[in-house]
């Protein structure tokens, strides 16, 4: 049985890491700073918690792991605007405790989250192997700061080549987990979905691609099964997804009321992407394969959404 230790047990995509994992033949070491949040989330959504425990942060050098998953971060886009410099410190710090913890036990594999944010900004067109991060060094704003925290991140990780670390580049993600408080393009829509009120949107459009829960598992564990391995890979599902395709399964088979704002602007707190997704299929030589398309993964989180 493995041992692996999760940091940011309470963050979106960990919940479901544990969830996947709990089913399995791993020993899970929740840590977060809110210990009583992650004891709700078992208590109410895993079946079996007789192989996990949970920890402070305090308590992380105590133990012994195979793997460690780093899911710090912020992920809600109100709290990354108002973050401002304190990114760069919250993803130090804890990335900081991990390399330390390397730095003692050697084997021990390094998994950290990060995002399609290390290509920068422009996305014109979609990430692919040749795609060069542009960031204008001369007048450095706050929709960079979460971008250069990440590309920060990973060449710190290239630099330790020593060590056994794996840096995953998640571009989007959509669970039965998510909290509908945040102000994401599909919290809206569900939203919307559950009041029955109009989703409001502007004209233009964008393509978004969201790993199914059950395809990010699949890649964790590749990642688990590797060998002496230092590198970073981009996570993709089977088929990206456009905002007007979104919307029309939404009008399909959920009934959402849709109105079409010609001044209705998209907003990004790390820059407007329109066609967020990635082409670099390296992942493949982890032996990762997705089986579900973007639409396939709204619509099966979907249906566990609106059941409760």
């Amino acid at each position: 049985m493995k041992k692996v230790a999760i940091l940011g047990s309470t963050g979106h995509i960990a919940k479901n890491i544990i969830y996947g994992l709990s089913t399995k033949n791993y020993q899970l070491f929740l840590f977060a700073r809110n210990t009583e949040a992650v004891k709700s989330f078992m208590t109410t959504e895993i079946s079996s918690s007789e192989n996990s425990s949970i920890h402070s942060f305090s308590e992380f050098s105590d133990h012994k792991y195979d793997v460690v998953i780093n899911c710090v971060g912020i992920g809600d886009p109100g709290k990354l605007r108002r973050a401002g410099g304190s990114i760069f410190k919250l993803t130090e710090e804890f990335d900081n405790l991990i390399l330390d913890y390397l730095e003692l036990n050697k084997e021990t594999l390094y998994i950290n989250l990060s995002s399609g944010v290390a290509y920068g900004s422009n996305f014109n067109t979609p990430a692919d192997q040749n795609k060069n991060a542009l960031i204008n060094i001369n007048n450095i704003s706050s929709t960079d700061y979460y971008t250069i925290s990440k590309i920060n991140t990973e060449t710190k990780h290239r630099a330790f080549s020593q060590f056994n670390i794996i840096d995953l580049r998640v571009f989007g993600f959509f669970s039965r987990f998510i909290d509908l408080k945040t102000p994401y393009f599909l919290s809206d829509i569900v939203n919307c979905v559950k009041s029955g009120s109009a989703f409001i949107t502007g004209n233009s459009d964008m393509v978004r691609d969201y790993i199914d829960p059950k395809d990010f598992l699949n890649i964790i564990e590749k990642c688990i099964q590797a060998k002496d391995i230092n590198d970073v890979f981009d996570v993709y599902s089977l088929e990206p997804i456009s905002k007007f395709e979104m919307i029309s399964f939404f009008e399909k088979h959920y009934n959402l009321k849709v109105s079409i704002e010609d001044n209705k602007v998209l907003t990004s707190v790390t820059g407007i992407k329109s066609n967020y997704y990635s082409l670099n299929k390296r992942a493949e030589i982890l032996g990762y394969k997705p089986e579900f398309r973007s639409i396939d993964s709204i619509n099966n989180e979907l249906k566990e959404i609106l059941k409760n």
